[in-house]
């Protein structure tokens, strides 16, 4: 797969999922912060299974090219 998560986007997502997965830790304690892992592996690989199944890409052209 190509990379399709831009470098903002990547940046949200994994705090997103570090927030996430500190909910298992801290808070509320709920197994559901291990759904963190989802975003917070998106954001590292910089790859989004979903934008790529409806053809959608945060990165701009360059990015796109580099990767």
């Amino acid at each position: 797969m190509s990379r399709n998560v831009g470098r903002t986007d990547q940046l949200l997502r994994i705090i997103l999922g570090l927030a996430l997965i500190a909910l298992a830790f801290v808070g509320p304690k709920s197994p559901l912060g291990w759904l963190g892992l989802i975003p917070l592996l998106t954001g590292v690989l910089g790859v989004c299974p979903v934008y790529a199944l409806f053809g959608i890409s945060s990165c701009g052209r360059e990015e796109e090219i580099t990767g």
